[in-house]
């Protein structure tokens, strides 16, 4: 009795799993709905909460804000090095120059690099962060 491998190859070819997705369609389209009517949400509070901190919010009467320098060796304010101001991994900005000045982070050269609003001097742009 001979074996016909043929036929039993033609079998196998045939008999190959199948994928059908229309059920699958129906069981993530289920599955959403029931995400969906089951999940609560919660409306924003209109009080202005958009992350931003207003313009008229202010939580103290300084002239200088702290940024961190942690990392960095160099400070440049106008071409003048500022780098014996930092104190903690910190060097103390004017708002002015936040304002209307220019900060350059360089971390790679691990400096900072200022530049001040017209008719400010750079000792007066940084200073020695007070404790």
């Amino acid at each position: 009795m001979a074996i016909n491998t043929q036929s039993y190859r033609r079998k196998l070819r045939s008999k190959q799993a199948r994928v059908n997705l229309v059920p699958l369609i129906d069981v993530i389209f289920t599955i959403l709905i029931f995400l969906m009517v089951t999940s609560t949400f919660q409306a924003a509070s209109d009080n202005g909460s958009s992350g931003k901190p207003e313009v008229t919010d202010s939580s103290g009467s300084s002239e200088y804000y702290l940024i961190p320098v942690a990392g960095l060796e160099k400070v440049m304010v106008d071409g003048v090095d500022m780098s014996s101001y930092i104190r903690d991994s910190a060097i103390a900005v004017h708002t002015r120059v936040i304002d209307e000045g220019e900060i350059i982070i360089q971390p790679k050269k691990g400096t900072i690099i200022i530049t001040t609003p017209a008719g400010m001097s750079p000792e007066d742009a940084v200073s020695i962060p007070q404790n």
